[in-house]
């Protein structure tokens, strides 16, 4: 059976005048995708009036609450110990942006009651990336 989850989760993004600004963020996870978590921001917060998706590492959010972690477009990183912080990069800029951490963490431990670590079927995920690159060839 496939199984979604989302949370809403509220960002502040750090601005280069050291300012907060509030935004709002969906956290979602699919059993159907189970090593990989999501990011979703409304469009109007992106720069295209669209809204963003930021995939990654299920395993790199749980390192990340932890301590530093991440390379390439992701990175995680406690701060102090109500925040965490999610760095974004992307072609057009940077983005960072503290998160509660205990929302990161009910989050992370509702993504394993549904899949748990280490049981995660990656021939499944593996037959579903090799078919989406593949289809229509």
């Amino acid at each position: 059976m496939d199984i979604a989850l989302e949370q809403p989760a509220r960002a502040r993004l750090i601005t280069g005048e050291e300012r907060e600004v509030p935004v709002p963020a969906t956290l979602r996870y699919a059993s159907t995708d189970p090593l990989a978590v999501y990011i979703d921001f409304p469009g109007e917060v992106s720069l295209d009036g669209r809204g963003a998706t930021w995939t990654f590492a299920r395993g790199l959010l749980e390192t990340g609450l932890r301590g530093p972690a991440g390379d390439g477009d992701v990175h995680i990183w406690p701060c102090g110990d109500e925040r965490t912080v999610v760095e974004l990069h992307s072609p057009y800029g940077m983005a960072l942006l503290q998160f509660d951490t205990g929302a990161l963490q009910r989050f992370l431990l509702r993504t394993y009651a549904v899949v748990a670590s280490g049981e995660e079927d990656l021939e499944a995920v593996v037959e579903r990336g090799l078919s989406a690159l593949f289809d229509g060839v």
